[in-house]
Order: structure tokens, then C-alpha cells, then sequence
């Protein structure tokens, strides 16, 4: 490589070199500007002598032939001045290798939507008969609006003397970026600088065993794709980039927002360049008053006052001007005894004018005292003289004529004196209601055999006999002592067995290898759910999953504490004396929706079965997906 290359310098008259980026086995990467786009790209550099150089030339038109809006295009290659150079567009972003590395991993939903686009790409290139070659992290790039980016397409390959048909390399390397995104491992075939996988006699370990929390079909996947075995069934599926992309596509499901979600966990990024809009001068604001057409104001009715209500008239007042406000025409106001308010606008409906009162400058008249009301009796009049009321003679209290007669006691006048006797019934004096004194010593007798009997009773049962004072039978417990019943204590069950509980499924089974984590005592550990797109219920793919707990027999479960991983969880309990098959039918003895990690469900009674079915009615989201986990189950009874 001629010495003389150094940043700065413009190389075929045409791209200035920038910054070196890398530099391995004679070669060279730069960020370099193309001084006739006005664009950075990236420029790959060895010597016009090395032996690679016909193969770079020769992988740069294989990586033309490619169209791909993920693929970063070659733009220009050639040899000259003792140099081999190609040039490839340029991408803003972060390497994958670089993100799993300051970040940790993806997700599983993220990683998966990522490696299904660079497995599109790469499916697309090998139906051309074109293969990338080197498809590990680093070539992996995710700009600043979260697309994937593919580098070095061809290219990288050649200048490490790769040769170019490595297309079963490539369905290798796919797998290595799936388990690289989800674990921060390497385990693909091409060289990287990320820490590789984990092995055990040889064999790279699954996904799920690195990292907890990985779904059971991408830890399938991983698995399946770099261990090939055969020729049938899944492995099959598996063996092209087609096929990777096409089982990813499904496991992501809608792909709506996941770029989104992607750019969204990118460390912020820095600019290359820093865009700096000129200045907008100022323009002056044209003065429009003289553009307002002025309106001669029109000369205002006058308003008659109102007549006092006094009798003796009073001279009108003089109509008072309004100070003239700048723009508004000075109007004639309202007269002094109009009660309006200072500043109230009156609009007039016929002219369309507005015309403003002041308040008025002297207070209004006082309004006339009123009379007092004569005085009037209450029932009869009183005689002005102080003499009694001279009455037609009648009896007294008889009513008068044309009223009935209710009795002497019940009429309220005393028709000799004129007055009333006040309550409206006269008082009968010195008469006693017949039979009143019997009836209240009736009542006396009574309460006092009643609270005789409550005491005898008492004394009775006081001393272990019957109510009637006889002795209790032998086999009849007296009635003032408890029926002794022995009740086992409410402690924890022990030698609970789980297993997992998918009737739905096809096949039925979920994860049935970690269903006895569930009741192991250790809530590090956890049985996990697959993710589904869609939540439980009527709409989804399911109406729930759960575990099946025995309890070894038969027991009376009062309780069950659940540790769960993620909220807000639906769980329905079941109890059963057989091993259920399917939950239709049966009627759940608790349903409880969890807000936390922690839920405990006390029954109101004991339920006595063998079996205790945990069902998972509806489950957290989880990455734009929804998976469960149950961490522990404790039962409690006798």
C-alpha cells in the first residue's frame, strides 16, 4: 500500500479520504467525500499488486447486480494509480454489534423483525445466485430512522480472500444474528469481534439456556439452523434465507411499528452534519389605517325619561356627553333617572348603533313606607268597650245552627262568652277512661311472668340441664356446651407435582419441561408461557393456558398464594378430584385478576379435591406480545 494515502488527500481526483476507519490485512476503510455529489461514502483501499485485488473488483460488480433498498449499494470501483478501490454508499447509524454490546439484547420481538428484514435481503441476493459471504454484527447497521442497513455486501468477503459462494454460510450466519440479538452471543460461522456463544461437548447451547425469557419457536429456530441434521421435516424449512425470513415473518406477526420500536431503543445517535437554515429578514408591517374607511357616526334619539313616581314633578336633567375616547365618537348618553349602570353598552336593533350611559349623578327617591296592616282577632272579635260580646242566647258549648252536635267536650267555643277554650277540645275534669287502670296492671303481671320464666331458663341451663330442668340424654351434648370437632391446621402443601395444562393447543402442550418450576420453592425460577399476538378470550387464538398442581390426595385447599412474572394477569382455580381434560364445564372456585407480581386468593370455603388447575385467562403484554409466567405456586388447607 503506497504510504502516501493520509487523510486529506483526494483519491482519483475525486474522493477525499476523511477518517480511517479500519485497517487489517493490507487494506483500508475510510468515511470519504465525493467531491462531485457532495456525499460521504465508504471507500475500501488495498494495493493494485495484492492478490486479492481481482476478486474485490470482481465481488463489487456481483453486489451491483443486487438491488436491495437494506443492501448499501457499490458506486464506483476501479484501479488506478497503483491502488484497487471500491466505493459503496454511505450509512449513518449503529452496527448491531456495537448495540448488543452498550445496550444488551433486543427483545425477542425486535430481534426477530430484524433478522426477518436482513433474511428477506439476503433470500432475494441468493435467488440472483449472489451470496454476501461475511454476514456477522458488524455488518449489521441500524441508521438513524431505524432501518436495517446491510454493509459490505460482496465486498467484505473479498478482502478477506473468502471465496464467493458461501451461501449455506449465510443461512448459518442468519441464525448466529438471531441468537447474537437475543443474547448478546455469537454463535454464527463468519469471524466477529463479539464474545462468542457458550458451547457444551461441542454444541453450541440453546438460546433459552444463556438468557431466560427467550420464546420457545425462536430458541427452535436458533437451535434447528445450526445444527442441521436431515433432510425432512422443520430442518428442511429452515435451510434457505427464504425460509428463515418466512418463519420469522410469522412469529412477528403485524410488523406495524416495530421500525418505530426498534429506533426507540437506540442510544441517541450523533449528526454528521449539522444543517443551518439562513436567517428570514424581517418584513416591515405595512401601516392599513388609512385603508379603514371612516363612518360618520349618526346623530342619537333622545331618550324621554320616565315619570317619578313622586305626584310633584321634577325639572328634567340635561343630557350628559361621554368623554370622547380615541377612535370612538363622542354620543349623547342616557338621562340621570334611567337606571342603568355606568359603561353598560345599549344596542339599538333597528339602527344597529351603540349607544353608552352613565350612571345616574343623583340617588333614585326612596320608594313610599308601607302601612301597617290593621290589627285582626284571631278568632272572635274583642268588643271595643271591654264588655263581653253581645251573642244571641244558646245554650253553651252547643254548636251553632246548622253544625253537627259532636258532644259538649268536643266543641271549642263556649258560645255564652264568645271565647274559645283554647286546644280546640275542651278537658274533661275529674273523669277517669274506663278500664285504663285494668289494662296496666294486665301489663305489669305479664312482664313480670315473663322475665320470671327468662330466669328460670337461665338457671336451668346454667347447670347443664335442659330448658324444663330434666337431665340431657347421654348421646345428646348439653345445649350450653360446643360439640367438640377436631379442625386440622392450614399449613402449606407439600410434594406438589405440576404440569403444564393446553387443551387448546396443537399440539397440547406448553413448555411442559419447566412446568415443575412452578412448585420447586425457588421463585427465580418460572414457568413460561409462548408469546401470542393476540390476548386470550373469544377474539384470540385461545381462551386460556394454565398448570395442573397435584397434590399427591386429597385435600381440603383453603388457599393459594401465586408468584407470577408480569401484570396484570387473569387467573381462574379450579379443583378437581381427576386430572381435568379441558376446563368447559367445570365452575372455577376463585377468579382473580392480578395488578402485581403477587396474588393470594382465599376461598371463602374449603374446596376438597386432588387437583388444583391454575388457568391463565388473560396475560401481560410483553413487547408489543403477551406472555405469562408463573414463578410459584403455594397451596394451603388441610
Amino acid at each position: 500500500m503506497p504510504q502516501s494515502i493520509r487523510p486529506g488527500e483526494v483519491l482519483a481526483g475525486r474522493y477525499r479520504l476523511i477518517d480511517l476507519l479500519t485497517e487489517s490485512k493490507g487494506g483500508r476503510f475510510w468515511r470519504a467525500h465525493d467531491r462531485v455529489l457532495e456525499r460521504h461514502v465508504a471507500l475500501h483501499v488495498i494495493d493494485a499488486e495484492d492478490e486479492r485485488a481481482p476478486g474485490l473488483l470482481e465481488a463489487a460488480r456481483r453486489s451491483a447486480t443486487v438491488l436491495d433498498r437494506r443492501i448499501l449499494r457499490v458506486l464506483d470501483a476501479e484501479t488506478r494509480g497503483g491502488i484497487c478501490y471500491v466505493v459503496n454508499e454511505w450509512g449513518s447509524g449503529i452496527s448491531l454489534d456495537i448495540l448488543v454490546t452498550g445496550s444488551g439484547p433486543l427483545g425477542p420481538r425486535r430481534s426477530a423483525w430484524l433478522v426477518g428484514e436482513v433474511a428477506d435481503s439476503i433470500a432475494r441476493a441468493h435467488d440472483a445466485g449472489v451470496a454476501h459471504g461475511r454476514l456477522n454484527p458488524e455488518n449489521i447497521l441500524i441508521d438513524k430512522t431505524g432501518e436495517v442497513r446491510i454493509i459490505g455486501f460482496c465486498v467484505e468477503a473479498a478482502l478477506h480472500g473468502l471465496p464467493p459462494d458461501r451461501q449455506q454460510i449465510d443461512v448459518t450466519d442468519l441464525a448466529g444474528l438471531l441468537y447474537c440479538s437475543l443474547t448478546t452471543k455469537w454463535a454464527g460461522a463468519s469471524g466477529s469481534g463479539v464474545a462468542p456463544a457458550p458451547t457444551h461437548h461441542g454444541r453450541v447451547l440453546r438460546p433459552r439456556r444463556v438468557r431466560a425469557g427467550v420464546p420457545r419457536p425462536l430458541d427452535e429456530l436458533c437451535d434447528e439452523v445450526l445444527h442441521l441434521q436431515g433432510a425432512g421435516g422443520a430442518a428442511s424449512e429452515l435451510s434457505t434465507a427464504r425460509g428463515i425470513a418466512t418463519a420469522l415473518s410469522e412469529i412477528v406477526g403485524d410488523p406495524t411499528g416495530m421500525q418505530a420500536a426498534l429506533l426507540a431503543s437506540l442510544p441517541k445517535l450523533r449528526p454528521d452534519e449539522l444543517v443551518v437554515l439562513p436567517l428570514v429578514p424581517e418584513i416591515p408591517v405595512r401601516d392599513t389605517s388609512d385603508l379603514i374607511p371612516q363612518v360618520p357616526s349618526r346623530p342619537k334619539a333622545k331618550v324621554e325619561p320616565e315619570p317619578e313616581p313622586e305626584p310633584e314633578p321634577e325639572p328634567e336633567p340635561e343630557d350628559v356627553v361621554d368623554t370622547p375616547v380615541a377612535g370612538v365618537p363622542a354620543t349623547p348618553v342616557a338621562p340621570e333617572d334611567l337606571p342603568t349602570e355606568a359603561g353598560m353598552p345599549i344596542f339599538d336593533d333597528d339602527e344597529d348603533e351603540v349607544e353608552w350611559f352613565k350612571a345616574r349623578s343623583t340617588p333614585a327617591p326612596p320608594p313610599p313606607p308601607f302601612e301597617e296592616p290593621p290589627e285582626r282577632p284571631l278568632f272572635a272579635p274583642e268588643p271595643e268597650d271591654g264588655g263581653p260580646v253581645r251573642r244571641s242566647r244558646v245554650p253553651a258549648n252547643t254548636p251553632p245552627s246548622g253544625m253537627p252536635a259532636y258532644g259538649p267536650e268536643y266543641w271549642p267555643w263556649d258560645n255564652s262568652t264568645g271565647r274559645g277554650t283554647g286546644s280546640g277540645m275542651k278537658a274533661i275534669e275529674d273523669e277517669e277512661v274506663p278500664g285504663r287502670s285494668s289494662f296496666r296492671l294486665a301489663l305489669a303481671i305479664a312482664a313480670g311472668l315473663i322475665l320470671l320464666v327468662a330466669v328460670v331458663v337461665a338457671f336451668n341451663l346454667g347447670r347443664g340441664k335442659t330448658v324444663l330442668g330434666q337431665e340431657p340424654e347421654d348421646d345428646e351434648p348439653a345445649p350450653t356446651q360446643r360439640s367438640e370437632r377436631t379442625i386440622a391446621p392450614i399449613e402449606p402443601l407439600t410434594g406438589l407435582t405440576a404440569a403444564d395444562f393446553d387443551p387448546q393447543g396443537d399440539p397440547p402442550t406448553e413448555d411442559p419441561e419447566d412446568a415443575p418450576l412452578a412448585v420447586d420453592g425457588d421463585p427465580a425460577t418460572a414457568w413460561t408461557t409462548s408469546a401470542y399476538n393476540e390476548q386470550f378470550g373469544p377474539g384470540g387464538l385461545k381462551t386460556g393456558v394454565g398448570l395442573t398442581i397435584d397434590l399427591g390426595d386429597s385435600h381440603d385447599v383453603s388457599s393459594v398464594d401465586l408468584a407470577l412474572d408480569g401484570a396484570p394477569t387473569g387467573v381462574s382455580l379450579y379443583v378437581t378430584d381427576e386430572p381435568p381434560t379441558a376446563v368447559a364445564g367445570l365452575t372455577p372456585v376463585a377468579s382473580e385478576t392480578a395488578s402485581s407480581e403477587e396474588l393470594q386468593v382465599s376461598l371463602d370455603e374449603p374446596v376438597t379435591g386432588r387437583y388444583l388447575t391454575v388457568w391463565l385467562t388473560s396475560l401481560p403484554p410483553a413487547e408489543g406480545r403477551f406472555r405469562g409466567s408463573v414463578a410459584e405456586v403455594v397451596v394451603r388447607g388441610a
